[in-house]
């Protein structure tokens, strides 16, 4: 079983589409593990003021009339922050959409949510680090178990709890503290969770798309400024643009 040294929580969330700039929650399930062995339970559907396409319903099969009486992500926002409190956090898949949209969320709501005093881990990323699956064989090939109702975000975030207890009885060199863990997985240096930026080999922030690929932010910035407002116009995740605001800011200030 995972030591815990403070509580964990394993999310996962259900959206209109896979776009943290454009897309929104509609359902999110969080199953809290304290560290005496206690769980905590919350899931809310949540309203997210917009249609959710057709084929999304296909998916997780949460349709506009189901969250037309639910809360807004910002009317929910500060019980989901109180609820997470103090908590290091564990998905499936994090970097691709959870995680991005969590946290473009909580911007949204002007609502402050500090993902730097977390460890996070990616239960998909020891999977694929060790046997190369998706969640729904991971949880076959791990727990022996079907996974029925598959994209209902509770059961999804209790099947990724339970993978990662069964991770850690195949795979003793894990460890069982999320320090452990990381050190075997690694822990990803993230500048912006969309991955618009990311550093180099020297630890510098480089453009990771477009015409500046692999170009240093701060040097494109000083001689384009044009290009800071383009992206802040552009159809990015808020969290990108901050991310941007903030290396800009400081470039700015070393002229």
């Amino acid at each position: 079983m995972l030591q815990l040294t403070k509580p964990i929580a394993f999310i996962d969330i259900e959206a209109t589409g896979s776009n943290p700039a454009t897309d929104r929650i509609v359902e999110i399930a969080m199953i809290k593990n304290l560290a005496d062995g206690t769980r905590k339970v919350k899931r809310k559907l949540l309203n997210p003021m917009m249609p959710i396409p057709q084929n999304i319903v296909d998916i997780h099969g949460i349709s506009d009339e189901m969250v037309k009486d639910a809360p807004t992500f910002k009317q929910a926002a500060a019980e989901i922050k109180q609820f997470l409190d103090g908590c290091d956090i564990a998905c499936y898949n994090a970097y691709r959409l959870d995680i991005p949209l969590l946290v473009e969320e909580f911007i949204r709501a002007g609502v402050e949510f500090d993902m730097k005093s977390r460890k996070l881990v990616d239960v998909q990323k020891i999977f694929h680090h060790m046997e190369q699956r998706t969640l729904s064989a991971a949880y076959k090939f791990y727990c022996n178990k079907s996974l029925e109702n598959a994209h209902s975000a509770e059961v999804d975030a209790t099947a990724t709890a339970e993978i990662l207890d069964a991770q850690l009885q195949r795979y003793p060199q894990l460890g069982n503290t999320l320090d452990s863990i990381l050190k075997v997985v690694g822990e990803d240096n993230l500048i912006d969770f969309a991955r618009r930026f990311v550093y180099d080999e020297k630890g510098v922030e480089i453009f990771n798309f477009g015409k500046h690929k692999g170009r240093a932010v701060a040097d494109v910035l000083k001689a384009e400024p044009q290009y800071y407002d383009w992206m802040m116009r552009g159809e990015f995740p808020m969290n990108t643009k901050q991310k941007l605001t903030e290396i800009y800011t400081r470039s700015m200030l070393k002229k």
